[in-house]
């Protein structure tokens, strides 16, 4: 009996189970973290060499499209840090079970969107 296996995994039909698809942002909000530092970096040097850059940088965070970058920082920094500690607890095998690992990809997913709507909501 011959098999015939697909060539290519075609990853938009594929449904992930969902410490998959946090274990895959967990990667994304990592390089969207690392690729956000020399930006972050041009904006604290700016800010802190004059007043006139200061207030220059001001003015630059009330273009909306700054704000939207922004948040999409701090969604990669606060998921990043969230899903970082549940894979550290993970490697020393605590909740590994199927049951507590699924629990606690929601915890993860709840915890950092909702953090990230309350900063956000008070920075705005």
């Amino acid at each position: 009996m011959q098999k015939t296996r697909p060539k290519h995994l075609d990853l938009r039909v594929i449904k992930f189970p969902l410490p998959a698809i946090v274990s895959g942002l967990h990667r994304i909000s990592g390089a969207l973290l690392a690729l956000s530092i020399p930006f972050v970096l041009y904006a604290l040097e700016g800010s802190l060499s004059s007043a006139e850059r200061f207030e220059a940088f001001r003015a630059c965070l009330g273009n909306p499209l700054v704000k939207l970058f922004l948040l999409v920082v701090l969604w990669g920094f606060l998921h990043h840090a969230c899903a970082g500690t549940r894979f550290l607890f993970l490697d020393m095998h605590k909740g590994v079970d199927l049951k507590t690992a699924r629990l606690t990809s929601w915890i993860v997913m709840i915890v950092s969107l909702s953090l990230t709507a309350a900063i956000g909501a008070y920075a705005w």
